[in-house]
């Protein structure tokens, strides 16, 4: 019993603390947060045409509360951290800005042959009436920023700039895990994906020493593709060619 005592008094109290928390996170978004949730218990009040857009800023409010505002106060409320020590300073921001804008032109051309896909289609939008109506696309979208700021900050921020002082770079490994696991409904070709992403991403948070870079480089990544997929609805246009291109473009 000795042994065990001084085996739990020496672990890190801040990452065990993160390590138990996230899972902890995940399961509450899953169930609490969940769109099926706000239909059937908070939907009531409201008109029934807006029920599916609110059911997804449900969705997107409960990450960003959960995945960014919970885990942030509870570094700095109970462990005393310093916002730049937890990945929310501007950290290197020249370099993570010269790495956004050259990301642009791969992933407009990376989703572009990615929407071709029937499986990316019909996932996305993930709100189907977004792909109907530009009005419902913006606003969407809009909220959608708010999910990501908690997606990235819980894995890249929190997991990252948390465990750090125990894994060392390792934590980018660890933290790629659970994500790429959450993307085990995804059409395939993003699930593999996901694991590059999520190396990718860490790594980069790891260089800028901020998480904020991951933020504006995941939501363009899905707003080009739901762009694209949306623009496919619309006409009907198949095909990666520049004359499906054109043809997308100038309305089919």
């Amino acid at each position: 019993m000795e042994r065990v005592r001084r085996a739990i008094a020496g672990l890190d109290r801040q990452v065990l603390f993160i390590l138990v928390l996230v899972p902890f996170l995940v399961i509450v978004q899953q169930n609490f947060g969940s769109r099926a949730l706000f239909r059937e218990h908070l939907a009531d009040p409201f008109p029934i045409e807006s029920i599916g857009i609110l059911s997804w800023a449900w969705w997107f409010g409960v990450q960003g509360v959960l995945g960014f505002v919970v885990p942030v106060l509870a570094l700095v409320l109970i462990f005393r951290r310093k916002p730049r020590e937890i990945g929310l300073g501007l950290g290197d921001w020249r370099f993570a800005t010269v790495i956004a804008l050259a990301y642009v032109p791969l992933v407009v051309v990376g989703t572009w042959f990615l929407s071709d896909s029937p499986d990316f289609q019909a996932k996305y939008p993930h709100f189907g009436p977004a792909a109907r109506d530009w009005g419902v696309f913006v606003i969407y979208q809009a909220l959608f920023l708010f999910y990501w700021i908690g997606w990235e900050y819980l894995w890249r921020g929190f997991m990252i700039f948390g465990t750090a002082r125990v894994f060392g770079v390792y934590a980018i490994f660890i933290q790629t895990i659970p994500f790429a696991l959450l993307h085990l409904n995804k059409p395939l070709p993003e699930s593999l994906l996901s694991i590059v992403g999520g190396i990718a991403l860490g790594g980069l948070v790891w260089r800028c020493r901020s998480f904020w870079i991951a933020v504006p480089i995941h939501f363009f990544q899905m707003l080009i593709l739901d762009t694209w997929c949306t623009l496919r609805a619309r006409t009907g246009v198949d095909g990666t060619g520049l004359d499906a291109l054109w043809r997308l473009l100038s309305g089919g």
